[in-house]
């Protein structure tokens, strides 16, 4: 058991991580309502009725569906867990929290990347171009990196009951689709409403996909990455920081 906690032997036991929770959560119906059919609601909603090219929204689409995507199961995965008992026998096996966040991580992240495809296909059926196919796809899969990550600190309260992750999780995620210019480019915003739209990652994430889709995009696109990186590392290691304090509390 002297290799039990090395680094690799904990990347590989993460995947049994990720195929449990494929299993359990992410094979269920409400992440596809929650990364293609509400996403799609909203923009249906937002676009009813305003003289706007349809393509032009589609950059805002795909960026609500990865959210919403990789932010659907994460916050509520160690409160159910908790709730349900089985977080004890994860614990009790040879693996770190961390590995079992980074695990949590990856099915958020390969469900985001695999529901994404989703609203690529509708933008490119009704007349979008992608101008940037490579920077779509690496701002895709690191945007879905991002998310997930940031969506475990949402989980880290030693809460028992998942409704009350899923709350924090609302009041957090709502705001951000509004002040993140998905609705609204950046450009169009007066300066203040603009200035708050920095703090939010999704806002790197929906510049890249108007540019990858020919629109204008706000800043440069190596800010852009450097900004998801940014964020990802940071809520990594705020996420573990968090966990390794609560995850005790919750058994």
């Amino acid at each position: 058991m002297s290799n039990s906690f090395g680094t690799l032997d904990q990347i590989a036991r993460s995947f049994a991580i990720v195929k449990k929770d494929v299993k359990i959560y992410y094979s269920k119906g409400p992440v596809v309502l929650m990364g293609v059919m509400y996403p799609a609601f909203m923009f249906l909603a937002f676009a009813f009725g305003r003289d706007l090219p349809v393509a032009s929204l589609m950059p805002g689409l795909i960026s609500m569906s990865v959210f919403f995507t990789c932010s659907a199961i994460a916050p509520i995965t160690f409160p159910w867990e908790t709730q349900a008992r089985t977080l004890e026998r994860l614990v009790s096996a040879p693996i770190a929290v961390w590995t079992i966040l980074l695990g949590d991580m990856l099915a958020s992240m390969l469900t985001g990347i695999i529901i994404s495809v989703v609203p690529v296909i509708i933008a490119i059926a009704i007349g979008s171009t992608v101008v940037g196919p490579l920077v779509l796809a690496a701002a895709i899969i690191l945007g879905a990196i991002c998310f997930a990550t940031l969506s475990l600190i949402i989980s880290a309260p030693p809460v028992g009951a998942p409704q009350y992750s899923q709350m924090i999780s609302s009041f957090v995620k709502f705001p951000l689709i509004f002040i993140s210019g998905i609705f609204v480019p950046l450009r169009e915003m007066p300066d203040f409403a603009r200035s708050i739209t920095f703090i939010s990652p999704l806002t790197y994430f929906t510049d890249l996909a108007r540019y990858s889709m020919g629109g204008e995009n706000y800043f440069p696109i190596g800010i852009d990455f450097l900004a998801l990186v940014i964020f990802s590392v940071g809520g990594w290691i705020i996420a573990v920081s968090l966990h390794n304090k609560t995850v005790p509390k919750r058994i």
